[in-house]
Protein backbone atom coordinates (compact mmCIF):
# COMPACT_ATOMS: atom_id res chain seq x y z
CA UNK A 1 0.00 0.00 0.00
CA UNK A 2 1.36 3.36 -0.96
CA UNK A 3 2.42 5.42 1.81
CA UNK A 4 1.03 8.71 0.03
CA UNK A 5 -1.93 8.46 -2.53
CA UNK A 6 -3.58 11.16 -5.21
CA UNK A 7 -6.42 9.87 -7.28
CA UNK A 8 -7.52 12.32 -9.91
CA UNK A 9 -6.98 15.24 -7.13
CA UNK A 10 -8.71 19.11 -7.99
CA UNK A 11 -8.07 22.25 -6.05
CA UNK A 12 -9.05 25.81 -6.84
CA UNK A 13 -9.47 28.71 -4.67
CA UNK A 14 -11.62 31.96 -5.01
CA UNK A 15 -10.39 35.29 -6.71
CA UNK A 16 -11.36 38.16 -4.63
CA UNK A 17 -10.60 40.55 -7.84
CA UNK A 18 -8.96 43.23 -5.19
CA UNK A 19 -10.89 45.88 -3.32
CA UNK A 20 -14.01 46.61 -3.88
CA UNK A 21 -16.70 49.21 -2.12
CA UNK A 22 -19.92 47.62 -0.66
CA UNK A 23 -21.97 48.45 -2.52
CA UNK A 24 -20.04 46.78 -5.30
CA UNK A 25 -20.38 43.69 -2.96
CA UNK A 26 -24.22 44.06 -2.98
CA UNK A 27 -24.53 44.31 -6.93
CA UNK A 28 -22.24 40.86 -7.22
CA UNK A 29 -24.76 39.46 -4.45
CA UNK A 30 -28.13 40.06 -5.87
CA UNK A 31 -27.38 39.95 -9.42
CA UNK A 32 -25.76 36.11 -8.53
CA UNK A 33 -22.38 36.90 -10.18
CA UNK A 34 -19.89 34.24 -9.43
CA UNK A 35 -16.44 35.09 -8.70
CA UNK A 36 -13.51 33.82 -11.09
CA UNK A 37 -11.61 30.62 -9.20
CA UNK A 38 -7.72 30.02 -9.56
CA UNK A 39 -7.34 26.50 -10.20
CA UNK A 40 -3.93 25.17 -8.37
CA UNK A 41 -4.18 21.58 -9.13
CA UNK A 42 -6.34 19.76 -12.31
CA UNK A 43 -6.70 16.03 -12.27
CA UNK A 44 -3.57 15.18 -10.79
CA UNK A 45 -2.52 11.53 -9.70
CA UNK A 46 0.58 9.90 -8.31
CA UNK A 47 1.40 7.98 -5.42
CA UNK A 48 4.83 7.78 -3.10
CA UNK A 49 5.93 4.79 -1.81
CA UNK A 50 7.40 4.37 1.84
CA UNK A 51 11.14 5.36 2.05
CA UNK A 52 11.01 7.40 -1.59
CA UNK A 53 12.25 10.83 -1.35
CA UNK A 54 10.37 13.04 -3.86
CA UNK A 55 11.28 16.21 -5.22
CA UNK A 56 8.21 18.28 -6.19
CA UNK A 57 9.46 21.00 -9.15
CA UNK A 58 7.57 23.35 -11.53
CA UNK A 59 7.66 27.63 -12.12
CA UNK A 60 5.78 29.86 -9.17
CA UNK A 61 2.32 29.39 -9.24
CA UNK A 62 2.43 25.88 -10.43
CA UNK A 63 0.62 24.34 -7.33
CA UNK A 64 3.79 22.80 -5.51
CA UNK A 65 2.94 24.39 -2.00
CA UNK A 66 -1.10 23.37 -3.20
CA UNK A 67 0.05 20.13 -3.15
CA UNK A 68 2.21 19.79 -0.12
CA UNK A 69 -0.97 21.63 1.60
CA UNK A 70 -2.89 18.60 1.16
CA UNK A 71 -0.75 15.99 2.27
CA UNK A 72 -0.14 17.85 5.42
CA UNK A 73 -3.96 18.26 5.82
CA UNK A 74 -3.94 21.80 6.28
CA UNK A 75 -6.47 21.66 3.25
CA UNK A 76 -8.69 19.40 1.01
CA UNK A 77 -9.58 18.38 -2.46
CA UNK A 78 -11.95 20.09 -4.80
CA UNK A 79 -12.63 17.04 -6.04
CA UNK A 80 -10.77 13.44 -6.16
CA UNK A 81 -8.99 11.72 -3.26
CA UNK A 82 -5.89 12.11 -1.07
CA UNK A 83 -4.78 9.06 1.46
CA UNK A 84 -1.89 9.65 3.72
CA UNK A 85 -1.08 6.70 4.85
CA UNK A 86 1.41 7.85 8.09
CA UNK A 87 1.97 10.74 10.47
CA UNK A 88 3.43 14.36 8.70
CA UNK A 89 5.85 16.91 9.86
CA UNK A 90 6.04 20.24 7.38
CA UNK A 91 8.03 22.98 6.97
CA UNK A 92 5.76 24.73 4.55
CA UNK A 93 5.68 28.51 5.67
CA UNK A 94 8.04 30.28 8.32
CA UNK A 95 6.77 30.42 11.45
CA UNK A 96 3.99 28.62 10.58
CA UNK A 97 2.40 27.25 14.10
CA UNK A 98 4.12 29.65 16.16
CA UNK A 99 3.27 32.03 18.18
CA UNK A 100 4.85 35.20 18.07
CA UNK A 101 4.13 36.68 21.93
CA UNK A 102 5.37 33.25 22.89
CA UNK A 103 8.63 32.56 24.34
CA UNK A 104 10.80 30.45 21.94
CA UNK A 105 10.49 27.35 24.61
CA UNK A 106 7.03 27.97 24.29
CA UNK A 107 6.20 27.70 21.05
CA UNK A 108 8.52 24.53 21.21
CA UNK A 109 6.33 22.62 23.63
CA UNK A 110 3.06 23.81 21.61
CA UNK A 111 4.67 23.12 18.29
CA UNK A 112 5.12 19.52 19.16
CA UNK A 113 1.99 18.97 20.55
CA UNK A 114 0.64 20.08 17.05
CA UNK A 115 2.63 17.52 15.49
CA UNK A 116 1.34 15.07 17.46
CA UNK A 117 4.11 14.72 20.59
CA UNK A 118 3.05 13.66 23.70
CA UNK A 119 3.91 16.21 26.62
CA UNK A 120 5.80 13.15 28.44
CA UNK A 121 8.22 12.59 24.59
CA UNK A 122 8.18 16.32 24.51
CA UNK A 123 9.96 16.77 27.84
CA UNK A 124 12.36 13.97 26.87
CA UNK A 125 13.40 15.56 23.98
CA UNK A 126 12.70 19.24 24.66
CA UNK A 127 16.89 19.85 25.54
CA UNK A 128 17.59 17.93 21.94
CA UNK A 129 15.24 20.42 20.28
CA UNK A 130 16.96 23.48 21.73
CA UNK A 131 20.65 22.19 21.57
CA UNK A 132 20.06 21.60 17.53
CA UNK A 133 18.20 24.87 17.21
CA UNK A 134 21.41 26.78 18.60
CA UNK A 135 19.82 30.13 19.24
CA UNK A 136 21.12 30.15 22.83
CA UNK A 137 19.81 31.93 25.13
CA UNK A 138 17.22 33.62 22.81
CA UNK A 139 14.89 30.27 23.47
CA UNK A 140 13.28 32.75 26.59
CA UNK A 141 12.46 35.26 24.37
CA UNK A 142 9.45 36.00 22.64
CA UNK A 143 9.46 35.03 19.03
CA UNK A 144 8.59 38.43 17.51
CA UNK A 145 12.28 38.83 18.50
CA UNK A 146 13.69 36.42 16.37
CA UNK A 147 15.15 36.52 12.87
CA UNK A 148 13.83 34.67 9.58
CA UNK A 149 16.87 32.21 10.20
CA UNK A 150 16.43 31.90 13.91
CA UNK A 151 12.41 31.12 13.45
CA UNK A 152 13.90 28.44 10.97
CA UNK A 153 16.26 26.68 13.25
CA UNK A 154 13.19 26.29 15.82
CA UNK A 155 10.65 25.15 13.20
CA UNK A 156 12.93 22.52 11.81
CA UNK A 157 14.51 21.78 15.00
CA UNK A 158 10.88 20.46 15.85
CA UNK A 159 9.93 18.93 12.69
CA UNK A 160 13.00 16.46 12.66
CA UNK A 161 12.92 16.20 16.22
CA UNK A 162 9.12 14.23 16.07
CA UNK A 163 10.38 11.59 13.82
CA UNK A 164 7.71 11.45 11.68
CA UNK A 165 6.95 8.97 8.94
CA UNK A 166 6.63 11.77 6.24
CA UNK A 167 8.76 14.90 6.17
CA UNK A 168 7.65 18.13 4.18
CA UNK A 169 9.71 20.61 2.82
CA UNK A 170 8.72 23.60 0.82
CA UNK A 171 11.86 26.39 0.55
CA UNK A 172 12.78 26.61 4.07
CA UNK A 173 16.14 25.73 3.67
CA UNK A 174 17.05 28.21 1.64
CA UNK A 175 16.74 30.66 4.85
CA UNK A 176 20.10 30.19 7.64
CA UNK A 177 23.57 30.34 7.68
CA UNK A 178 25.90 27.25 5.92
CA UNK A 179 26.82 25.83 9.09
CA UNK A 180 23.22 25.22 9.83
CA UNK A 181 22.20 24.26 6.29
CA UNK A 182 24.46 21.08 6.67
CA UNK A 183 23.59 20.39 10.26
CA UNK A 184 19.71 20.07 8.66
CA UNK A 185 20.88 18.09 5.61
CA UNK A 186 22.63 15.88 7.91
CA UNK A 187 19.50 15.43 9.94
CA UNK A 188 17.85 14.67 6.78
CA UNK A 189 20.05 12.51 5.45
CA UNK A 190 19.68 10.22 8.76
CA UNK A 191 16.14 10.67 8.35
CA UNK A 192 16.05 8.70 5.08
CA UNK A 193 18.56 6.32 6.10
CA UNK A 194 16.20 5.45 8.24
CA UNK A 195 13.74 4.44 5.69
CA UNK A 196 11.37 7.24 5.72
CA UNK A 197 9.82 9.50 3.20
CA UNK A 198 10.76 13.38 2.13
CA UNK A 199 8.77 14.69 -0.10
CA UNK A 200 10.63 18.62 -1.01
CA UNK A 201 10.32 21.74 -3.35
CA UNK A 202 12.96 23.90 -3.86
CA UNK A 203 14.03 26.15 -6.73
CA UNK A 204 17.79 25.17 -5.94
CA UNK A 205 18.88 22.07 -8.17
CA UNK A 206 21.74 21.39 -6.19
CA UNK A 207 19.29 20.68 -2.98
CA UNK A 208 17.22 18.20 -4.70
CA UNK A 209 19.81 16.37 -6.24
CA UNK A 210 21.22 15.59 -2.81
CA UNK A 211 18.19 14.75 -1.47
CA UNK A 212 15.98 13.15 -3.70
CA UNK A 213 15.78 10.30 -6.27
CA UNK A 214 12.12 11.07 -8.42
CA UNK A 215 10.44 13.90 -9.03
CA UNK A 216 6.91 15.39 -9.99
CA UNK A 217 6.98 18.58 -12.81
CA UNK A 218 3.82 20.47 -12.32
CA UNK A 219 3.01 23.65 -14.64
CA UNK A 220 -0.37 25.41 -13.86
CA UNK A 221 -2.26 22.88 -11.90
CA UNK A 222 -1.10 20.09 -13.93
CA UNK A 223 1.01 17.16 -14.02
CA UNK A 224 3.80 17.32 -17.16
CA UNK A 225 6.21 14.64 -16.00
CA UNK A 226 6.93 11.92 -13.74
CA UNK A 227 10.17 9.71 -13.22
CA UNK A 228 13.81 9.85 -12.15
CA UNK A 229 14.81 13.20 -10.45
CA UNK A 230 17.66 13.10 -13.23
CA UNK A 231 15.49 12.51 -16.15
CA UNK A 232 12.66 14.96 -14.99
CA UNK A 233 14.89 18.00 -14.37
CA UNK A 234 16.67 17.69 -17.84
CA UNK A 235 13.39 18.17 -19.78
CA UNK A 236 11.74 20.61 -17.39
CA UNK A 237 14.91 22.82 -17.80
CA UNK A 238 14.86 22.40 -21.86
CA UNK A 239 11.06 22.99 -21.69
CA UNK A 240 9.91 25.45 -19.30
CA UNK A 241 8.74 28.94 -19.70
CA UNK A 242 10.76 31.29 -17.24
CA UNK A 243 9.44 32.30 -13.96
CA UNK A 244 8.31 35.44 -13.47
Amino acid sequence: MALIEFRNVSKSFQLHGGQMLVREHLAHFFRGRKKERFHALKHVSFEVESGESLAIIGANGAGKSTLLSLIAGLSKADEGTVKVNGSVAALLELGSGFHPDLTGAENVRLNALLLGMSRKKTNELYDEIVEFAGIGDFISEPLRTYSSGMMMRLAFAVAITVNPEIFLIDELLAVGDAAFHAKCLDRIHSFRRAGKTLICVSHVPVMLQELCDRAIWLDHGEVMMTGPLPEVMETYAGRRTPAV
